[in-house]
C-alpha cells in the first residue's frame, strides 16, 4: 500500500506543493508548528532516512536547504528549523519551518486545526519567494 505521501505526490490526495523536481517534492503540512511549515519528501518510498542512497539523501537535503531559504525569506524568520522525526508516516520526510523557539521543534505543538485559506496563503508566499530566489523552474503552481 502506498504511503500517504506517495498518494499526495501521485495526486490521489490533495497537496499544497511549493517544489517539484524529478527526485523530490515539498508541500505544506496540514498540521504546521508555525506558518510556513513545509515537508520535503523524496518521490521514492523509503521508510528510514539512513537507508536512503547517499546521493538521494544529499539531493533531499539540498532541496530542504533551498526551500528553507525561501521560507525564511517569505516569513522573515529569525531562524529555520530542520527536523527528521520519521515516526508519523513511513516515508522519509524532512520538516522545514520557521523556528521561533525550542518549542517549535516539538511536533506535539502542531496546529491541528490550521485554516485552509492560511495554508493556501503560506504556500503562495513560499512559491513567490522561491521564484525571487531563482528557483522558479522547480516551483509547483
Amino acid at each position: 500500500m502506498a504511503s500517504v505521501f506517495s498518494m499526495i505526490i501521485n495526486g490521489d490526495l490533495p497537496g499544497r506543493f511549493v517544489w517539484k523536481d524529478g527526485e523530490a517534492v515539498a508541500f505544506l503540512t496540514i498540521e504546521p508548528v508555525t506558518p510556513g511549515h513545509v515537508l520535503v519528501v523524496p518521490r521514492a518510498e523509503v521508510d528510514h532516512w539512513e537507508q536512503m542512497d547517499t546521493a538521494a539523501f544529499a539531493h533531499l537535503s539540498a532541496v530542504a536547504q533551498n526551500v528553507g531559504r525561501a521560507v525564511k525569506d517569505a516569513f522573515d524568520a529569525p531562524r529555520m528549523g530542520l527536523l527528521i522525526a520519521g515516526l508519523e508516516v513511513p516515508h522519509v520526510h524532512v520538516h522545514v519551518f520557521p523556528a521561533l523557539s525550542l518549542e517549535t521543534f516539538d511536533l506535539a505543538n502542531a496546529n491541528k486545526n490550521a485554516r485552509p485559506e492560511d495554508l493556501d496563503a503560506a504556500a503562495e508566499k513560499i512559491r513567490a519567494s522561491l521564484r525571487s530566489l531563482g528557483y522558479g523552474e522547480y516551483v509547483a503552481d
